[in-house]
């Protein structure tokens, strides 16, 4: 998702960092800013990183996998019962071929999603806002259970990391969290079937559009472009989460944080890999903050809203969506960027900065 050309920045990486967040959660404030220094540092210097000391526990991880693994074992047409396309905010399952992306290329994997989970009576769910509502779930022993108690723990990383950055950019702890009430905050389960290369697996260059993703897989194949254009192998560590930057982060900080290039490479045995897009609130509209904007550095992006952005990108590249939109049952929001064009159109231009 989002633009393919914002390495650049970056240093020379030839692995990926590594960070203990332990001292975000010191009571001492000195040990805190410590930790959101060694953050905010790798983050600039590679925009993607190994978070470690995350208190997530192992057996919640392992129980993902577990959970996950049984689900996609299901029959296609049990799986199908919960098909994306039934659901009113956007969950559920997304079989092979389902998403079809920007030049028109489809990859072999299947996919259940799910995300921050609210009630029906709630406003903006009432309202019509997409991307919001229930998460549904298969009827399948423990699944909703473990798979709830992992979004849980992993979310309330996502926002201690997220207190970290605005720690370690001089904002505040606090600066963010009005911006995280109730984001479209979506976690994938993704399975590449064993042999999916040979039909086109593999996922192309790309950044992600949502403030930060917070990944856990089974097994290498995602690869992370450096600053000197080399594409380097980003393999699960164990005991780690991999953490890289979003360009809703780099929007807000105006390129103090920049988003890193990566892509998955096609392999041949199975792979699961779960992603949660950290999000701000559908509503949110995106600009560089005052704090990274004087007289000798002018914006250099347009503002954006959050949801909307996020909703055009879906729109256009889910199937039944693009069919919703063909019979005029949904309508693209204002300014929708097309696939593919994020980067090429978000920064001012040069001759206007």
């Amino acid at each position: 998702m989002g633009k393919s050309n914002g390495s650049e920045r970056h240093t020379a990486f030839r692995s990926l960092p590594r960070v203990s967040i332990a001292g975000l959660r010191a009571p001492e404030g000195r040990e805190r800013a410590r930790a959101a220094g060694d953050l905010l540092a790798a983050a600039r210097d590679a925009g993607f990183l190994y978070v470690v000391d995350h208190r997530v526990p192992a057996a919640l991880c392992d129980r993902l996998v577990e959970l996950a693994a049984q689900y996609f074992a299901q029959p296609e047409t049990k799986k199908r019962e919960h098909y994306i396309g039934l659901s009113r905010g956007h969950r559920g399952y997304v079989p092979e071929g389902e998403e079809v992306f920007y030049g028109g290329s489809r990859d072999r994997k299947e996919a259940f999603d799910l995300s921050f989970d609210l009630p029906e009576n709630d406003p903006d769910v009432v309202s019509g806002t997409p991307m919001l509502g229930p998460n549904v779930w298969p009827d399948l022993p423990g699944f909703r259970e473990g798979v709830s108690a992992y979004y849980r723990d992993v979310f309330e990383l996502g926002r201690t990391l997220l207190r970290g950055f605005s720690l370690g950019l001089g904002l505040g702890e606090g600066f963010f969290d009005g911006l995280v009430t109730k984001p479209p905050s979506q976690l994938r389960l993704i399975h590449y079937p064993e042999g999916s290369s040979e039909e086109g697996g593999g996922i192309a260059a790309h950044t992600d559009y949502e403030m930060f993703t917070i990944l856990l897989a089974t097994s290498p194949g995602l690869e992370v472009r450096n600053g000197a254009g080399d594409w380097i192998d980003a393999p699960p560590l164990p005991g780690a989460f991999v953490v890289n930057i979003g360009d809703m982060l780099e929007i807000l900080t105006n390129g103090e944080l920049t988003a890193t290039s990566h892509r998955v490479r096609r392999v041949t045995e199975e792979r699961y890999s779960f992603p949660l897009f950290f999000s701000c609130d559908y509503h949110t509209v995106v600009a560089p903050l005052p704090a990274f904007v004087d007289s000798g550095r002018p914006p250099a992006y347009e503002s954006l809203v959050a949801g909307e952005h996020l909703f055009a990108q879906t729109v256009q590249t889910f199937s039944y969506l693009k069919e919703r939109l063909a019979r005029g049952q949904v309508t693209l929001p204002e300014n929708a960027r097309p696939l593919g064009s994020f980067a090429n159109t978000l920064p001012v231009p040069q001759s206007s900065r």
